[in-house]
């Protein structure tokens, strides 16, 4: 593909969002991120009238009401149906103004909860969804549908699913009630430091496997995929290829922040998927792969925390 004049962009307030206007291939793109109040995704009308007025070469559909299990479980129709309205606007706007190309984010959560992992991209709607973030699975898997069945009905509109890990990193959501798990341990343990505490909550027994990729090295696939767009898969998984206990990061996170006080597990709640981690068999094959450890990642999420969120 050759670079483009205009990407229109949404969700640019958001973690995978910033990320990208953030990562230093930006300046060689002419990305467009309007705010909810230029193009309101919620909308229709508005959706289709910023895409028709700025007419983009491609658009990466990166906005989405986002959330950990805590959150998902108390407010399961906000998780469906913003991002269904998210979805369904802006893939039917692109159609509707003649934009033939996108790159829509998915989530690994559209997977079934009882899959065999590593997730292989064939194995989406082949089970029962994960019940603590099905509204959400379910919002992304009819973006991913739509997606392909306008591709079915004109091959010239070409609209390809991204599919990532779980992410983390600099502007993540770190409050406890909309944070995902590495936030979330960064932030409760650096309250255990400040606080003194002498223990630290782990939700379940610790041994769920995650498999998580630091934001930056998202908005370096979505620019790889930019430059690489003709050969990108229509559905494509994008990770790490290996993944961590729920105990690992815990313990991960305390080396870097020297906790050294101890972990107690509560059995009483929720824990989602027992394994979730996707297969990078056409990632690698389509000539890309992540730099950042799992380290360096929770280092520079870490930064960021202290720098700009709990200053």
């Amino acid at each position: 593909m050759t670079k483009m004049n205009k990407v229109l962009l949404t969700g640019g307030s958001g973690m995978v969002g910033r990320n990208i206007l953030a990562h230093y291939k930006s300046s060689e793109w002419n990305i467009i991120s309007p705010s909810s109040k230029e193009m309101d995704l919620s909308n229709f009308e508005s959706t289709f009238d910023f895409v028709q007025k700025i007419k983009p070469e491609i658009i990466i559909h990166a906005a989405g009401r986002v959330g950990g299990i805590n959150a998902n479980l108390s407010y399961p129709v906000d998780f469906l149906v913003t991002n269904l309205d998210f979805g369904r606007n802006i893939i039917l706007a692109a159609r509707h103004a003649g934009v033939k190309r996108m790159i829509n984010l998915g989530s690994s959560c559209m997977y079934p909860r009882n899959a065999p992992n590593p997730l292989s991209e064939e194995l989406i709607l082949q089970g029962e969804l994960e019940p603590t973030n099905e509204g959400y699975a379910l919002a992304k898997i009819i973006a991913a549908r739509l997606c392909s069945y306008i591709n079915k009905e004109d091959p010239t509109f070409e609209f390809k699913t991204m599919i990532p890990c779980n992410l983390y990193g600099p502007y993540d959501k770190f409050e406890p009630e909309h944070s995902h798990l590495i936030p979330a341990i960064i932030h409760k343990t650096s309250e255990a430091v400040k606080n003194k505490e002498l223990e630290i909550e782990i939700w379940g027994d610790g041994t769920a496997r995650r498999e998580f990729m630091y934001s930056g090295d998202a908005a370096d696939a979505i620019f790889y995929a930019l430059n690489n767009f003709d050969n990108m898969p229509f559905l494509l998984n994008i990770g790490v290829g290996y993944d961590y206990s729920v105990n690992e990061f815990y313990s991960a996170t305390a080396k870097i922040m020297n906790y050294d006080g101890k972990f107690i597990h509560n059995l009483e709640k929720p824990v989602g998927m027992k394994q979730k981690s996707v297969s990078i068999v056409k990632q690698t094959a389509w000539g890309w792969k992540p730099k950042t450890s799992l380290i360096k990642g929770i280092q520079e999420t870490y930064n960021f925390y202290t720098k700009e969120v709990n200053k």
